[in-house]
């Protein structure tokens, strides 16, 4: 069986980024000529489309996608959702967790739409803060539960292989919503839940 390779990315776009990276290879004091660097205008291209889907996602569409009117009304946790985003400051990488809950009232969604969701604000040039907060908004706003928590554990490449360079910090954020945020219990046993 061949190997075929699948590519889905927008021509136009593709060639206007390449020639850009092109001369930032020649600005940075490369050879964009090369051989070893004659297709990597293109890879990046490529890559920093992958990088940003996110942009081409409508979030609220997923819930929608799959939302199903039921009486249940405990909490939903779905954690340890890896994650990988775009520091909006230096284009570096960085990479973690979310875990993600939620407490209906009259409607759920389909378990994997949380984890879509994430991808979804997360395939952008984002802050971790930023991140966290567009996640929580848009399940609240979707589902009208009955409260939303989200926390985020990452690690950011801008902090370990330039300025501080502390290759061992973890940043962690939190958002919530409705009885996550007013009833102690309630928070605690999300935050028990995620360790």
């Amino acid at each position: 069986m061949a190997y075929t390779k699948i590519d889905q990315y927008d021509p136009d776009t593709t060639e206007k980024l390449s020639a850009l990276y092109r001369q930032t290879l020649g600005l940075l004091g490369e050879d964009p000529e090369r051989e070893g660097l004659i297709k990597t205008p293109e890879r990046v291209a490529k890559s920093m489309q992958f990088l940003t889907q996110g942009y081409k996602v409508d979030p609220v569409e997923i819930l929608n996608s799959a939302k199903f009117k039921e009486e249940y009304r405990q909490m939903v946790l779905v954690k340890d959702i890896e994650l990988f985003s775009l520091c909006e400051h230096h284009l570096l990488p960085f990479y973690g967790k979310a875990h993600v809950a939620y407490i209906p009232n009259g409607y759920i969604t389909g378990l994997s739409k949380i984890p879509r969701v994430v991808e979804a604000f997360a395939r952008r040039l984002q802050v971790q803060e930023r991140l966290t907060v567009q996640i929580r908004d848009c399940i609240q706003e979707t589902l009208n539960p009955l409260g939303v928590a989200v926390v985020i554990e990452a690690a950011h490449m801008c902090m370990q292989i330039r300025g501080v360079q502390k290759i061992n910090s973890t940043t962690v954020t939190s958002a919530f919503t409705g009885a996550f945020l007013n009833h102690f219990e309630t928070r605690q046993e999300f935050l028990d839940s995620i360790k």
